[in-house]
């Protein structure tokens, strides 16, 4: 009977609270919640996260002193966290100004700006191979995860460039007999084992690299760009489907259509056609 009457209780407070919630409360979580998760885009990954780290665990350090009654402990973290907003000031200037600048862009403008870069990349890096004649098999993740054949290279995680990308491929590197896949715009792994299509109506013309290429888009979503070392071609693959012969206006363009959403583009060329006036 105790029972019941506290779940009631509780859940009459509980209604009381929501019928008292403003739409301005809405807003102000909605808001705040969104300030948050932008600075932790934003940190993710650089210095200031180990900064912070840090900081929390002096925190916590000075009220376990000052529970335990360690009083010199106790106030030299107090003399030191009664500065903490100027030592952040101090410490972060560098990471709040990139924070300031960034702040104002859409998340989505940004990672759709991170993918054309990521496009250039590897557009230029397939068109300097295919003039030097040096052989890739350039495998991009989608939707369908690729665990099973990272597994077989190794791990890099490293930024995507031109540059990395070619000497990755070069005769002389350990990993150029197999695949590089670029994961989020970003270098995840190189030398990877891809499957063979089993396809008795492949051109016999192709060679292993554009048999893996076309066994790999035949099981999942990737879209794969080839470089043959012998004929120097490029080629794009998806679904098991070879487009052959590219250049590099044409290539570019097929992987806009495929990574680049229409209205960004548009978007693009109006802002730089409005930034040549």
């Amino acid at each position: 009977m105790d029972t019941n009457l506290k779940r009631t209780g509780n859940m009459d407070s509980f209604l009381d609270i929501l019928k008292s919630l403003r739409w301005q409360d809405v807003a102000d979580i909605l808001i705040v919640a969104f300030v948050i998760y932008r600075v932790i885009q934003i940190i993710q990954g650089t210095r200031a996260v180990q900064m912070l780290v840090g900081i929390a665990f002096l925190i916590i350090v000075y009220f376990g002193a000052r529970e335990l009654e360690l009083l010199t402990l106790y106030w030299l973290l107090g003399t030191f966290l009664s500065s903490i907003f100027l030592i952040i000031i101090i410490i972060f200037q560098s990471d709040i100004r990139r924070a300031l600048t960034q702040f104002g862009q859409s998340p989505f403008a940004k990672s759709y700006a991170e993918t054309l870069q990521a496009m250039d990349e590897i557009v230029n890096a397939a068109v300097y191979m295919a003039e030097h004649g040096i052989g890739s098999l350039i495998v991009i993740e989608r939707e369908t995860g690729l665990k099973d054949y990272l597994e077989s290279g190794h791990h890099i995680d490293a930024k995507l460039s031109k540059e990395l990308l070619v000497s990755l491929f070069l005769t002389k590197s350990p990993l150029h007999d197999g695949a590089v896949v670029i994961s989020r715009d970003k270098i995840a792994t190189a030398g990877c084992i891809m499957p063979l299509t089993r396809n008795p109506y492949i051109s016999k013309q192709l060679g292993t690299r554009h048999r893996a290429a076309i066994g790999l888009s035949e099981e999942t979503d990737a879209v794969v760009v080839v470089v043959s070392e012998e004929t120097r071609q490029i080629s794009l693959v998806q679904h098991g489907a070879i487009i052959r012969d590219l250049d590099k206006t044409a290539l570019r363009s097929r992987l806009d259509t495929l990574f680049v959403p229409k209205e960004y583009q548009t978007q693009l060329l109006w802002k730089n056609w409005l930034s040549r006036l």
